[in-house]
């Protein structure tokens, strides 16, 4: 069986809840990349949408809201290095280890 929400056929899950719930996951979650400047105007918006869904339809509300506690997949741009991990040589096979005779 197809699921055909409003004539159309969705694609990704992400396209059929987009259609479903009538809401822009990406406006709650946000994209991979975006200023400090895109990500505050966003999330204004974001909350502006989120109050007039609280007041039609709280269940969808509720699964935006949970959208805006996500975090989206970062890129390096901020300047923040991931720990570099030091491989250290493996001990020599026999040295540090006693065997009783």
């Amino acid at each position: 069986m197809k699921n055909i929400v409003a004539g159309r056929e969705p694609v990704t899950a992400t396209e059929f809840i987009e259609l479903a719930l009538g809401i822009d996951l990406e406006l709650f979650t946000g994209p991979a990349t975006e200023s400090a400047m895109e990500r505050a105007a966003r999330l204004d918006v974001a909350h502006e949408v989120l109050a007039d869904l609280r007041e039609s339809d709280p269940e969808t509300a509720a699964y935006a809201a949970s959208l805006l506690r996500t975090l989206p997949l970062r890129t390096q741009t901020s300047g923040w290095r991931p720990r570099r991990t030091v491989r250290r040589p493996a001990k020599a096979a026999g040295a540090g280890s006693a065997v009783a005779a």
